[in-house]
């Protein structure tokens, strides 16, 4: 997307001010605020870039470092307060890179910055160690004029190390704790760009997904979501899982800022094919943010998802009445042949880890001192007592052990996958039933973390777009004893505008989102 582009979306965005139904920002909320609103300020020339980035420094310490202690922010940039300073500047000049001119961002620890922060997946096998360039999406960021404020917190490996491990956890961050009730669980694997989002440490963040990482966390801490199609967001720079499911997109506290951030992402990359195929789809995604966008849409009720519990069923049955009342058709569906991809899911994940790693250490990170997935396992084996304390490193042993992309039994199950999750699953019943969207409880509220068993989640509904490589949002729906819950819209390849304009009126029609007040557990008669 160039300067043009930027301009004409910042057009559109303004002109969406207006429908929003956010409080006008005062400086007792900027920390708070959207896009929309901090930029107003800035216009009027009671706010700066460098004001607010300091401020939201503060509101780090205060939170994450003292107070609640989140633990969410694993490194911070000490070139924000340079940055912010530079985009101040522009402003005053009259240059305008677009919508997110000045507006703070995190980046997941996962994805790699030409800076003076490291990049390290939350292991101390590469604690320290500096991209040699920057990531496609953290390029495009900056070009968009958005300031790095520093980096997220993540389950270590994006939660692709260990059959029993603890979402949130890092080797080298620790432990990042839910905001909603400090006992429970942010979710994986952008478990500390949902908290820091949550809790206004920023104005926006950037999750990474393979399967339910962007998703889960951003529902089980009270936030929009953006899961978008494979390669409609670059890969390229971000250490990976598997390259058949991995995608970036925004957790944000509004639809709006969502939709204004995955604009900014968006966009086509030499480096990364993938990015090839949506060449002629547009990204004015603050063209979508129209109330009545449900009204018409048919939506189907993925029943099949539902009975992760009573409590998360009944806010949805609420939700869906909302959206009838908003237009929409509501149609009761069961999303076929989810039974046929667990296994063949898995096995792709764990074929793609290994060489995928290792690409990205040769072209980011080539004087780190692991090169490869073996050197990994060694490594942690070697530093076992911080490294692994409660979990072990199973995915990473089976991984190593795994022929390559040329083997038979990868093909197969690659095959498998996107022929159940897609043509005999989400395209078939978006099809058969006339649909616009399928909608369903995003998953289970926030449970307790549990160093002895690891993660218990409460049912996802995470899966069938990840594997498909489709479009998937969440946003907030509601609250169970304090904890929020997600209502998810899932659709066919590069639908998102679509998604974001029935999640934009969705969320219009409820504003279901509450800040946290950061207890120290949650009240169980509430």
């Amino acid at each position: 997307m160039d300067r043009r582009d930027f301009v004409r979306l910042g057009i559109a965005a303004t002109s969406v001010v207006g429908s929003a139904s956010a409080r006008p920002a005062t400086i007792a909320n900027i920390l708070d605020a959207g896009v929309l609103e901090q930029q107003a300020q800035m216009r009027a020339g009671t706010l700066s870039a460098h004001a607010l980035a300091s401020r939201y420094l503060a509101r780090i310490v205060a939170i994450d470092q003292h107070g609640p202690r989140l633990n969410a922010i694993i490194e911070l940039n000490p070139d924000a307060l340079n940055i912010a300073a530079e985009m101040d500047r522009e402003r005053a000049a009259h240059r305008l890179r677009g919508p997110l001119h000045g507006i703070p961002v995190l980046l997941k620890d996962n994805i790699a910055t030409a800076d003076r922060m490291s990049t390290s997946a939350g292991s101390l096998a590469l604690a320290g160690v500096r991209a040699t360039r920057d990531a496609h999406v953290a390029a495009q960021l900056r070009k968009a004029g958005a300031v790095i404020l520093g980096k997220t917190n993540l389950s270590e490996w994006a939660n692709m190390r260990s059959t029993h491990s603890v979402s949130g956890w890092s080797g080298r961050g620790g432990l990042t704790r839910n905001p909603y009730a400090l006992d429970r669980n942010t979710s994986g694997s952008s478990s500390g760009s949902g908290a820091a989002i949550a809790a206004s440490l920023a104005t926006l963040a950037v999750g990474t997904e393979t399967d339910g990482s962007i998703v889960s966390p951003a529902s089980t801490c009270g936030l929009v979501g953006i899961k978008p199609t494979v390669g409609l967001v670059s890969r390229s720079g971000i250490i990976p899982i598997a390259q058949s499911q991995d995608t970036a997109g925004p957790m944000t506290r509004s639809v709006t800022d969502a939709a204004l951030m995955l604009a900014a992402m968006a966009g086509i990359d030499p480096s990364d094919p993938a990015t090839s195929a949506p060449a002629g789809t547009s990204t004015d995604y603050a063209q979508a943010l129209v109330r009545d966008a449900l009204k018409g849409k048919r939506l189907g009720v993925a029943r099949n998802f539902f009975g992760s519990g009573d409590a998360v069923d009944a806010i949805i049955e609420q939700q869906l009445a909302l959206l009838a009342a908003q237009g929409a058709i509501l149609v009761d569906v069961t999303l076929p042949n989810t039974d046929k991809y667990n296994d063949s899911e898995t096995a792709v994940l764990l074929a793609e880890f290994k060489p995928g790693l290792e690409a990205y250490l040769a072209g980011y990170a080539p004087h780190a001192p692991i090169k490869n997935m073996a050197d990994l396992i060694a490594f942690n084996i070697a530093h076992a007592a911080k490294e692994m304390p409660f979990f072990a490193q199973e995915h990473l042993v089976k991984s190593q052990a795994k022929a390559g992309l040329g083997d038979q039994a990868y093909t197969d199950a690659l095959a498998n996958n996107h022929r159940y999750a897609r043509a005999e699953g989400i395209d078939q019943v978006l099809k058969e039933h006339r649909l616009d969207a399928l909608v369903a409880p995003t998953g289970g509220p926030a449970w307790l973390t549990d160093f002895i068993n690891g993660d218990h989640y409460g049912g996802s509904f995470s899966s069938p777009a990840a594997v498909a490589g489709y479009p998937h949002i969440t946003v907030p729906a509601g609250y169970t004893n304090g904890l929020p819950v997600g209502l998810s819209f899932v659709g066919t390849a590069f639908s998102e505008a679509a998604l974001i304009g029935m999640a934009y009126a969705y969320e219009q029609a409820t504003l279901h989102r509450r800040a946290p007040r950061f207890p120290a557990s949650v009240n169980l008669r509430a």
